[in-house]
C-alpha cells in the first residue's frame, strides 16, 4: 500500500469559497461563489491549494471531482482580485503568480485520479484547472476562452499544463486569439476528453467513476505516477523503472489479491 495518513478534509469547515463532500469514496470539490460565476480570487486559490495538498496523504479516496456551483464552472479571475493585483509591484506580482502556478501544479501532482466536470463558462485560469486534471468532461453548451490576451496579458501560469494537454499549435490558436469556443471544439483540441448534452446524452462521469471503483486504488495511483515518470524518457531509459514497478506490484497485497481473484473467478476484495 502507498504510505500516508487518512485526511480529514471533509470535516474541514473552514472553507469559504469552495464546498466539499464525499460519496462512495469520491471527493467532490465544488467552487462555491455562484453569484460571481465562481470567479477565482486569492482566497479560492489558497483554499483549492490546501485541499489538493491534503489529498496527497489521503488513502481512502478513489477519485476527485472538481466542478462549480451555479451557472458556471469558473469565469476566470474575480474583478476585485484583478483590481488589487493591478496595483501590485513587480515582486508582489511574481509572488501572486507563483501561488497560482503552484495551485495548478498541486492539482496536476495529486496522486488520486482527478476529474474536471465543466459547464457554463470556463475562462482564463479555469482552463488551467481543467488542463491540470487527468480527465475533463464538459456540457456541450459550455463556453471556453483563453481570454487573457483580451486584457493585455498572457495565459502564463496555465501554459505548461495547457500545452501538455493540447500541444504547441493548438495552444497557439486558442491562446493567441483569445477566441470563445464551445465544448466540441475543446474536445477536438483535446482540452476536454468527453462532451455530453445535458438531458439528451449520458454524462460519462458515472461510468468513469465506476471504472475507478472496480480497479485497485493503489494500482491506479502507481499507474498515474508511471505515466508521469516515463514522459520524455526513451524506451531504454524506462526499462529499469518499469521492470521494478511491475515486480513490486505483483508482490503487493493488491496484486496478489487481484491475480488470485482472476484465477479463482471471483470479485477481488478491493472492488467497491
Amino acid at each position: 500500500m502507498m504510505n500516508g495518513k487518512k485526511t480529514n478534509i471533509i470535516n474541514d469547515k473552514s472553507f469559504n469559497t469552495i464546498s466539499l463532500n464525499i460519496n462512495n469514496k469520491v471527493v467532490w470539490i465544488n467552487l462555491n461563489r455562484p453569484g460571481l460565476h465562481n470567479a477565482m480570487n486569492a482566497e479560492m486559490i489558497a483554499e483549492l491549494s490546501r485541499v489538493y495538498e491534503m489529498l496527497k496523504t489521503d488513502n481512502e479516496s478513489r477519485a476527485v471531482v472538481l466542478t462549480g456551483n451555479g451557472k458556471s464552472f469558473c469565469a476566470g479571475a474575480d474583478l476585485n482580485y484583478m483590481k488589487s493585483i493591478a496595483e501590485y509591484g513587480f515582486e508582489e506580482n511574481v509572488e501572486d503568480g507563483e501561488k497560482l502556478a503552484l495551485l495548478f501544479k498541486t492539482v496536476y501532482d495529486c496522486p488520486v485520479p482527478t476529474i474536471a466536470l465543466v459547464h457554463g463558462a470556463a475562462f482564463g485560469g479555469a482552463n488551467g484547472l481543467i488542463a491540470a486534471c487527468d480527465i475533463a468532461i464538459a456540457e456541450a453548451d459550455t463556453t471556453f476562452a483563453f481570454s487573457e490576451v483580451k486584457l493585455g496579458i498572457a495565459p502564463a501560469t496555465i501554459a505548461p499544463f495547457v500545452l501538455k494537454r493540447i500541444g504547441e499549435f493548438g495552444a497557439k490558436e486558442l491562446m493567441m486569439t483569445g477566441k470563445r469556443f464551445k465544448a466540441e471544439e475543446a474536445k477536438r483540441w483535446n482540452l476536454v476528453n468527453h462532451v455530453y448534452e445535458n438531458g439528451v446524452t449520458e454524462n460519462p462521469l458515472s461510468r468513469i467513476l465506476n471504472e475507478f471503483g472496480s480497479s485497485a486504488p493503489d494500482a491506479v495511483k502507481h499507474t498515474k505516477a508511471l505515466i508521469k515518470d516515463v514522459q520524455g524518457k526513451t524506451i531504454d531509459e524506462s526499462m529499469e523503472l518499469t521492470s521494478k514497478l511491475i515486480a513490486k506490484l505483483r508482490a503487493s497485497e493488491e496484486g496478489q489479491e487481484g491475480m488470485a481473484a482472476f484465477l479463482e473467478k471471483r470479485k477481488p476484495g478491493f472492488r467497491s
